[in-house]
């Protein structure tokens, strides 16, 4: 019985060990075949199999395309903060990857990534914001809202908050954050509160509780017409790239020329684009305006001056 027994703990032992030299042996020849892995990384709080099941096709098809011998595997990696995907860049777990502006600022501000391309989301390449009130109201100018208060959106926005206050930083206004509507605004500010959506801040405007507020561009097309008809433009902010792509910093400058070179055309062809569309409505790629640096500087110059009273 006792040998009996050491030969079955024997063979239960290899079998629960298979799975692990199995991988361990894999991992071997991948290395000696030359297999390496070309990673996308996305930022996303939840759950990670939908995320990947999105975006493995367009990381795939890339990969692919890099190499078609299919020495190149595609693999979508998933972190739930802007600092964990800093983290991952700089383990060399993560090539590249796709986020909007704000966060594309925040991830590379400490050099460990570069944008490379610009990413058409929705069949949109760049939004800028709009400064508006009530039409026929008392506010016909931006000088007019000196000493009342506007609605942003919420501290994270772009265009609900970034853009708009430094076109008012920029004017020359005080720009100051005010606990709510009933706080005095001196004479020679501007004060804002946080309305939390766009929609809010529409409803706050029109309603006549705020003097002004700010929201993108796409949302104002969305608007319905007898709200567009109530709205007056004060002012529009410069166009911001819709979403960007970035690489980490040290990934292969070859690797780097080929994967630009297969995003831009993938559109052209009609797996290209089908799998652009299952991407989270991804239309195409294309080249940064003006330039890598001109779009890095625009990033610095919006986003650095957030906490600006």
């Amino acid at each position: 019985m006792k040998g009996s027994s050491r030969c079955v703990f024997s063979i239960l032992f290899i079998v629960a060990a298979l799975p692990i030299i199995t991988a361990k042996s894999q991992a071997q020849t991948r290395q000696t075949t030359g297999s390496r892995a070309l990673t996308l990384g996305i930022v996303f709080q939840g759950g990670a199999e939908p995320v990947k099941k999105h975006f493995h096709p367009l990381v795939d098809y890339a990969a692919r395309k890099l190499s078609p011998n299919g020495a190149t595997t595609g693999i979508v990696m998933v972190a739930p903060t802007q600092g964990q995907m800093m983290k991952l860049l700089e383990e060399k777990r993560v090539d590249f990857y796709m986020e909007s502006a704000y966060p594309t600022y925040l991830i590379n501000r400490l050099g460990t990534a570069r944008i490379l391309l610009r990413r058409w989301k929705g069949g949109v390449d760049e939004y800028r914001s709009i400064i508006f009130t009530r039409e026929r109201g008392s506010i016909t100018r931006l000088d007019d809202l000196r000493g009342k208060i506007m609605a942003f959106e919420d501290p994270g926005s772009t265009s609900g908050y970034f853009l708009p206050k430094l076109l008012l930083l920029k004017k020359g206004f005080a720009v100051l954050e005010k606990a709510n509507l009933e706080t005095k605004v001196a004479a020679n500010e501007i004060g804002y509160i946080f309305a939390g959506t766009s929609d809010k801040v529409v409803s706050l405007v029109l309603q006549e509780k705020l003097a002004a507020g700010a929201i993108s561009s796409d949302d104002y097309s969305g608007l319905e017409d007898k709200n567009k008809r109530m709205i007056a433009v004060l002012g529009e902010t410069e166009p911001m790239p819709r979403h960007l792509l970035s690489v980490r910093k040290d990934l292969p400058e070859p690797v780097v020329k080929r994967l630009k070179e297969v995003l831009l055309n993938m559109h052209q062809d009609e797996e290209g684009r089908k799998i652009l569309r299952e991407a989270d409505g991804t239309t195409r790629f294309d080249l940064l305006p003006g330039g890598e640096e001109r779009i890095r500087r625009t990033l610095i110059e919006v986003y650095r001056q957030r906490r600006t009273k």
